[in-house]
C-alpha cells in the first residue's frame, strides 16, 4: 500500500498524459500528491519530502506552462519531470536525509531506527531509486533524439527500472536483516 501512495502522483501523471492535456496531467498529478500528504497528516504519519516534492514539481510545471507557455511539448514536460525527481533524490542524499528513510522510519520501531545499518540500508534504497531515476531520463532522452526508437521501448525502460526499484526496495531491507541476525548468531 506504501509504494502505491509513493508512486500515486507519478503514475496519475503517466497515464493522464496518455489521454489529456499537459495542463490538466499536471495539476492532476499535483492534486494526488497533495492527497498522499493529506492522507499521511490524517493518519498523524509526517509530509514526506518525495510527496512534497513531487507536489511542487508538478505545481511548478503547470503553472509555468499556464503562465508563460514556455512552449514545452510532452516530452519537454516529461524530461522537466524526470529531472526535478532527480533533483528531489539527489538533494535527499545531499541533505543527508535519504528520501526512503521518512517511509522507513514509519514501519520499524524507534530502536531498530536507532540502528546504523538501518540508516545504511536507507541511503542503498534512495541510490537505487536514484539510478531507476536516471534510467528513466535516459529513456526519455533516447525517444526524444531518437525518434525512430518504438515508444514501447521507452515506456519499456521506464517500466522496468521502476519495476526493479519497487522489488529491490520489498527484498534488501529483509536481506540485510536476516545477514544482520546471521552475523549476530
Amino acid at each position: 500500500m506504501m509504494l502505491f501512495l509513493v508512486l500515486a502522483p507519478f503514475g496519475t501523471f503517466a497515464v493522464l498524459m496518455l489521454i489529456a492535456s499537459p495542463l490538466v496531467s499536471l495539476f492532476g498529478a499535483s492534486a494526488v500528491a497533495l492527497g498522499t500528504i493529506g492522507y499521511d497528516i490524517a493518519r498523524g504519519k509526517s509530509v514526506k519530502a518525495l510527496a512534497a516534492g513531487a507536489a511542487i514539481l508538478f505545481a511548478a510545471i503547470g503553472a509555468y506552462l499556464a503562465l508563460a507557455d514556455g512552449g514545452l511539448d510532452s516530452r519537454g514536460i516529461r524530461l522537466a519531470v524526470d529531472l526535478g525527481v532527480l533533483a528531489i533524490a539527489l538533494g535527499s542524499i545531499v541533505l543527508r536525509l535519504p528520501f526512503t528513510l521518512q517511509y522507513a522510519r514509519e514501519s520499524v520501531d524507534s530502536e531498530t531506527a536507532q540502528r546504523p545499518a538501518f540508516l545504511t540500508i536507507n541511503y542503498v534504497l534512495t541510490w537505487v531509486w536514484t539510478a531507476a531515476f536516471v534510467l528513466m531520463l535516459l529513456a526519455d532522452i533516447a525517444m526524444i533524439y531518437a525518434p525512430g526508437l518504438p515508444l514501447w521501448a521507452g515506456v519499456g525502460i521506464a517500466f522496468a527500472a521502476r519495476n526493479c526499484a519497487v522489488y529491490f526496495t520489498k527484498w534488501y531491507p529483509a536481506h540485510r536483516r536476516a545477514q544482520l541476525v546471521a552475523q549476530s548468531n
